[in-house]
């Protein structure tokens, strides 16, 4: 088994805001001396986990991130007849198990990612202390965290500085896609007439606005330590391998839904290469610090991809030891076959 998967993507959007800043404007970065416009990998990661193909492909896995899991819990309690005192101490005891919690409070301060088999193990824990009339113990408390099958907390980790013994390194990394030329932000002026206007004593808009759109081919570059995923899962290779596959084909074909109903910003990749092998992995962003620059965009950026693995392999020895592609600009390869490449 290899223990590295690597994948680089390049995917065009036509003018849209997939992923807005505190003004509302696309998101966007500086390299190789230009602006370019940037999708984050939070966003990135959110839109995949949360996606209808994701939870098909993985239900009963994936898990849950809150803040308000203690309020589900005390609802739980005072809904079976526990008094609201022993109700809120016995739901912050469970709750404090996965976060600090605020003062006075069973909300965790910081937002809690909790997988199936904890929230399940959490109820069933209430359903104990109920039928015996008692707070929960330490070693109780400490199973609840003891182990985890969400897919989506192994690959993309935990943190919680307040309770490091919750923490789950992530086996997933994920870069922010960045556009492979540089871009300039325009706005959108519209107007919003009112219906029942009859424009007899006021022709005027009843609403006007702007929003900030760019359109970009955006380069993204995943990697995963497929040893660490099979350990984040407890050993269970079946259900690593379908996480894996859940990831690529929601990594392809999945899109931000920033600002989603005024541009239908949705795309898949036009290109993937998908790498295997033990080597130190690295990225190959370096490809764009040159803008591209010309009248096709999707070409010359394949084209610069696949030469800088080259020129990489060229230097350093084989970084990688096998590789596979789809390249739907030209019409080359099968996504079926590359998903199977990747998580065979």
């Amino acid at each position: 088994m290899s223990k590295f998967i690597q994948l680089h993507l390049l995917t065009s959007y036509a003018p849209s805001n997939l992923n807005r800043d505190d003004l509302g404007r696309p998101k966007t970065a500086r390299m190789g001396g230009s602006e370019r416009l940037r999708v984050s990998s939070q966003s990135l990661k959110r839109n995949w986990r949360c996606s209808d193909l994701f939870e098909q492909a993985l239900s009963g896995h994936i898990g849950t991130r809150s803040k308000r899991f203690g309020e589900q819990l005390r609802q739980q309690l005072t809904t079976k007849g526990v008094n609201d005192k022993k109700a809120t101490e016995w739901a912050a005891a469970i709750a404090g198990q996965f976060g600090k919690l605020k003062k006075d409070s069973v909300e965790i301060e910081q937002l809690a990612h909790l997988s199936p088999a904890e929230q399940q193990a959490a109820f069933a824990l209430l359903d104990t202390l109920v039928a015996e009339d008692r707070a929960p113990t330490t070693d109780e408390l400490a199973l609840l965290t003891s182990s985890t099958t969400a897919v989506d907390i192994a690959m993309f980790g935990r943190m919680l500085a307040s309770s490091p013994e919750f923490n789950i390194e992530a086996a997933c990394q994920v870069a922010h896609a960045v556009s492979v030329h540089s871009v300039a932000v325009e706005d959108d002026y519209f107007t919003a007439v009112d219906d029942l206007n009859d424009g007899l004593d006021d022709r005027g808009a009843s609403h006007i606005g702007e929003s900030g759109f760019a359109a970009a081919l955006f380069y993204s570059y995943i990697c995963i330590d497929k040893e660490l995923l099979v350990e984040n899962l407890a050993g269970d290779l079946d259900l690593a391998n379908k996480a894996i596959a859940a990831l690529v084909e929601a990594a392809v074909k999945v899109s931000p839904k920033g600002k989603q109903n005024s541009f239908a910003s949705r795309a898949y990749a036009s290109y993937v290469m998908a790498e295997k092998g033990d080597q130190q992995p690295r990225s190959l962003s370096v490809a764009f610090l040159k803008p591209v620059f010309g009248d096709d965009l999707a070409a010359e950026a394949i084209s610069k991809l696949q030469q800088q693995a080259v020129n990489f392999d060229r230097v350093y020895g084989p970084c990688a030891d096998s590789r596979a592609e789809i390249n739907a600009i030209t019409g080359e390869g099968n996504f079926n076959e590359l998903v199977a490449f990747i998580a065979d």
